[in-house]
């Protein structure tokens, strides 16, 4: 039997569609909601202090090389390449004057042999929606787009092992799969615009990472290109073979500098025949983190994601997206869900805990979603958070790995250390991952902000034994800080394992490895 206040409270939270603005198109879900007029981003070049390596120029005979490589596939309009040059928030922004788009493995082998031969940089690139400026030029690099990439190779109804290419849509595989009665492993707010290969390339977390893991897991094999234009096929479908080394694994997370990633082999699970989702209101995080101890106790095996918002996250949906809150005002809020195969079990037991949390003051009130359309707006709130701050104004962006009961210190101490110097600062997350989102607004880009934040944030991450990035990946942005993450050691074979397959350095260049290195 679930508690009284749960029980009523779907009858006001969904009476009006309205309330919650209207559907979400792939652009909304990224967050690209700059209006008109929207003053243009710097070149990366001139806001940061980084200097072009000396690699070849692109010439007309490479243009012509191209042409024949990929015939109606080189783009160098200058229009069209505006919105691939600039990174999705908007902070980063290229010159590259050339955007391939391939749509075999066998042409990406002929371009980036060319590339090589010629020492022509390589910028790869899927659907752009990364926030550490891995996936835009830094200079004049070639843009080597996997857009149109983008078909299902195969998919074993038994296994549930789907094979594609890496320019695929991971909305568009979750759709094919879940037709197949399966599911992805990793789902994202970026889904409708994310690339499964850039998902892998960066080793994506998401909302599924608590209940299926890593791609580091999921992924069995792999089709790379490497620099010179060697087709690595590792496109296994078994799920056990120990065989030598795992070399897979150095691509998941390379973010394209060391071969570009071509075709994935990835294994989905089936699809939950019972999805619930709970929103709850917390009176502090120590309710929130005693709420996740008590729900992993209570639910067990079903326990599908954990997240958490503080108040501020609310206020900034409600004001930009008219996402109306389901609950009472709270300091935090959590979003449960619960999946498995039988609907009464799984709803008795989130109905247990639920009455429970509530009864020992670890909630102060929340609401319950089994249709579809409820759990899809319930999850509507922690989705587009991020899109809400970017209409706030400059966001610096920070993606932490904590032990889960400093998560939110951190929030705290950047509130109080910034002042009235920022507009808002709000943290947010995967807290059954322990990964926090810390995001700070203001006006307008501050370099005297940046100061207040950085190395401060990177300081306080290393004293906690955390990581400066948890599922964003290093990109441009954090290329200089993994030394807070990092023993110089492992630094160090980093860049040998990148000399080894990218002697020349032409592959994503600028990205991912210390600068000074």
């Amino acid at each position: 039997m679930l508690p009284r206040q749960l029980l009523a409270r779907p009858a006001w939270l969904f009476r009006s569609a309205g309330s919650w603005g209207r559907p979400v198109g792939p652009l909304a879900r990224r967050g690209c909601c700059s209006a008109p007029g929207t003053p243009e981003v710097p070149l990366t070049r001139e806001r940061y202090p980084v200097r072009r390596l000396p690699f070849s120029t692109v010439s007309e005979q490479d243009l012509a090389a191209f042409e024949r490589i990929v015939p109606g596939g080189v783009v160098t309009d200058p229009e069209a390449l505006q919105a691939p040059n600039v990174d999705w928030i908007r902070t980063l922004r290229g010159s590259s004057k050339v955007l391939l788009r391939p749509r075999t493995s066998e042409e990406v082998s002929h371009i980036l042999r060319h590339c090589h031969e010629r020492n022509l940089a390589v910028n790869p690139q899927g659907g752009n929606t990364g926030m550490v400026g891995g996936s835009v030029p830094v200079f004049d690099e070639i843009i080597l787009s996997t857009a149109r990439m983008n078909k299902v190779l195969s998919f074993h109804s038994v296994s549930g092992i789907l094979v594609c290419q890496a320019g695929c849509v991971l909305e568009e595989l979750s759709h094919y799969v879940e037709e197949r009665d399966f599911i992805m492993p990793l789902d994202l707010g970026a889904k409708g615009s994310c690339h499964i290969g850039g998902n892998v390339a960066t080793n994506a977390g998401g909302l599924r990472f608590l209940r299926y893991g890593s791609l580091h897991g999921t992924v069995l094999g792999l089709e790379v290109v490497l620099a010179d234009g060697t087709i690595l096929d590792c496109l296994t479908s078994l799920r056990k073979d120990n065989t030598g080394y795992d070399l897979k694994q150095l691509f998941i997370g390379s973010e394209g500098t060391l071969g570009v990633i071509t075709a994935v082999s990835i294994l989905c699970p089936p699809k939950p025949r019972a999805v619930n989702v709970a929103f709850l209101g917390c009176p502090g995080f120590a309710e929130v983190l005693q709420t996740f101890s008590t729900c992993k106790g209570m639910l067990g095996e079903i326990l599908s994601a954990f997240e958490f918002m503080d108040a501020v996250c609310m206020q900034l949906v409600g004001r930009y997206l008219h996402l109306a809150s389901p609950v009472q005002e709270s300091p935090f809020y959590v979003l449960i869900e619960t999946s498995g195969s039988n609907a009464g079990h799984d709803a008795e037991k989130l109905g247990s805990f639920l009455e429970h949390a509530l009864g020992s003051g670890l909630v102060t009130d929340g609401t319950m979603a089994t249709d579809q359309t409820k759990v899809k707006m319930l999850w509507a709130l922690r989705e587009r958070i991020a899109e809400a701050l970017s209409r706030d104004g400059y966001v610096y962006k920070y993606d932490l790995s904590l032990p889960v009961e400093r998560l939110y210190d951190i929030v705290t101490d950047v509130r109080a250390r910034l002042g009235p110097h920022a507009k808002h600062v709000v943290g947010y997350g995967h807290l059954g991952d322990g990964n926090l989102h810390l995001n700070v607004t203001a006006e307008a880009f501050s370099p005297s902000l940046l100061g207040a934040l950085e190395p401060h944030v990177y300081e306080w991450t290393a004293r906690q034994q955390g990581s400066v990035s948890a599922e964003h990946g290093v990109g441009f942005r954090k290329r200089d800080v993994l030394g807070y993450s990092k023993p110089p050691e492992a630094l160090q074979l980093m860049q040998q394992l990148k000399a080894l397959l990218d002697p020349k350095g032409i592959l994503n260049p600028y990205k991912t490895l210390p600068s000074q290195a």
